[in-house]
């Protein structure tokens, strides 16, 4: 068994209860209800252990984690025992007495979401009017004075709208916007054929981005550009290596090494409830199963990059071959390369129509919405 070093992050679902219901959520198809989550009891004691494990930062998520009326006690144990904190929000909900509240508490910095540059699409994709109360919330952070973050999602409904989205968050004052091309995982999978940009669409968002960085090398937010899986040809790296650095946990105390292995079967996940997190780092089989490269099959075996990327994503393998440990289909070397491939130029040939690309706006959304806890 390959020895793991110290994970340095852990993702702290809280619930997986929220005000909106994004056709991209990455949060299983099958919710954890209120009733299952765990007690501000236990997360003290999970924020212990993992400070005694060697994590350093925590991204305190949901869901909307503001739906947790014990939040600041949460945060606070984080803070007691070490760990950095940042609150992952939709911003629904946050008022200048709650953040301050949850800064009091030990809070280190904020990223708040918004899913476009402008209400009506913001409001569509999320689905419900939210786009204001982001709005507020930004002001309330910006105010508060805390390290500020904004995080979009994108695909084939704002793409075509990054200049706006950019200059959104400059004026909502993020220092840094992460553009996190959409993942294809719990509900996002599920939309997937509603959500998929077309390769143009992706051909102009590069080009805006690297027109912007050119015009602005040292001014305004920092820009992270999250790749898409579909049109690279070369698979992310598997949260840097499966159970190599971070820690998921559910709100039900589920621990997985990726927050999108709830969907792999057969991977039997422990529980925080059951076992402390060192054994659940460095003995369960779940962490185990895809931890450094013994595992690997196909072309991942011998490949120079199977230390760089890790073979891809599991839970993406799984999602497309019903196999965890087949080379991710992203990867243009995997014999299940043509499943993207199919996909993104059946997309190409529908997407074109008297010779012009089709743009969002023309794009009906057919979204199935993440439904409510």
């Amino acid at each position: 068994m390959t020895v793991p070093p110290a994970p340095w992050a852990l993702l702290a679902e809280v619930t997986h209860a929220c005000p909106l219901h994004c056709p991209y959520c990455s949060n299983p198809v099958e919710l954890v209800r209120r009733s299952r989550e765990l007690a501000t009891a236990d997360w003290e004691r999970v924020f212990g252990e993992a400070a005694d494990l060697g994590v350093v930062q925590a991204h305190v998520s949901g869901g909307e984690p503001l739906l947790r009326p014990d939040l600041a006690a949460i945060v606070a144990a984080a803070h007691r025992a070490g760990v950095y904190t940042q609150l992952v929000t939709s911003g629904v909900g946050l008022t200048a007495t709650r953040l301050e509240e949850l800064v009091k508490a030990g809070l280190n910095s904020v990223q708040l979401s918004v899913q476009d540059a402008r209400a009506p699409g913001s409001d569509l994709i999320a689905g419900r009017v939210s786009y204001a109360d982001k709005g507020r919330a930004a002001g309330v952070i910006r105010a508060a004075g805390v390290p500020f973050g904004l995080n979009v999602v994108l695909h084939r409904h704002n793409l075509d709208h990054l200049p706006e989205i950019i200059a959104l968050g400059a004026a909502w004052g993020a220092e840094r916007i992460e553009l996190a091309n959409v993942q294809f995982y719990g509900w996002a999978l599920r939309n997937r054929a509603a959500l998929l940009p077309a390769r143009e669409q992706l051909d102009r968002a590069k080009a805006t981005l690297a027109a912007h960085r050119d015009a602005h090398p040292e001014g305004g937010p920092e820009l992270v550009w999250v790749m898409p899986d579909y049109y690279e040809g070369v698979p992310k790296p598997c949260m840097g290596g499966w159970g190599m650095r971070s820690i998921t946990v559910g709100p039900d105390g589920t621990a997985l090494p990726c927050p999108a292995a709830y969907a792999i079967e057969g991977l039997a996940p422990p529980n925080v409830r059951d076992r402390s997190l060192s054994w659940i780092w460095t003995e369960s089989p779940a962490f185990a199963a895809y931890r450094g490269t013994g595992w690997m099959t196909g072309p991942c075996g011998t490949c120079p990059r199977r230390e760089t990327d890790f073979g891809g994503c599991r839970c993406q393998a799984f999602a497309l071959t019903g196999d965890a440990a087949r080379t991710d289909p992203a990867c243009s070397l995997s014999p299940d390369h043509h499943l993207i491939r199919d996909l993104v130029e059946g997309l190409h040939e529908t997407a074109v129509d008297g010779g012009e690309s089709r743009t969002a706006a023309t794009v009906p959304s057919g979204f199935v919405y993440r439904r409510p806890t």
